[in-house]
């Protein structure tokens, strides 16, 4: 029997999840749909923000993230279609929970922990094509986010479109799943 899987694609019903059909375990499933989220936030937190800036920029990448689910690469449609399901879905007016780490400095780090352990289980279990398109979408997220709103200035005028920190985030994230 044939169904439309979350990804609008053709797919073969069967008793075995979707992750297991793209070839991971649960536990690697929830790190590769977990990350997408994290890496929003992780962006968002890099440099303070008023709570207007830090709305915008959650919507911003949570925009992003969603784009994902219209991805050439099944991979990373399964995951954004994934992420939305869990985080809100924009197209329908859903917002995300805006979430705001403790230690900024110690969750972006967490973060890019996590991406270095998806460079490694995406080069040991998905296709090249697969690979690079998360590892790119990831990236855009996190650019998404940092270019939402501007930093420092005095009533939106002047300030920087990307902070230092918000800079180093990205970076340090495209270092790591670079591998």
């Amino acid at each position: 029997m044939l169904t439309t899987d979350l990804t609008g694609r053709e797919t073969r019903v069967t008793d075995r999840p979707l992750y297991a059909e793209l070839g991971f375990t649960d536990a690697e499933w929830g790190l590769l749909t977990g990350l997408p989220q994290s890496v929003l936030t992780a962006a968002s937190a890099a440099t303070p923000d008023s709570a207007r800036k830090t709305r915008a920029e959650s919507a911003a990448g949570l925009d992003r993230i969603s784009d994902g689910r219209a991805s050439a690469s099944p991979l990373v449609a399964a995951v954004a279609a994934a992420a939305v399901a869990e985080a809100g879905d924009p197209e329908i007016g859903e917002e995300a929970p805006v979430i705001e780490p403790a230690d900024p400095a110690g969750y972006a780090a967490d973060v890019v922990g996590r991406a270095t352990e998806v460079a490694a289980l995406l080069a040991a279990k998905a296709s090249t094509a697969d690979a690079e398109t998360y590892r790119h979408w990831l990236v855009e997220i996190a650019d998404e986010v940092v270019g939402a709103a501007s930093s420092g200035g005095l009533l939106g005028i002047g300030g920087e479109t990307v902070t230092e920190s918000e800079r180093t985030f990205r970076d340090d994230l495209a270092q790591a799943l670079a591998g």
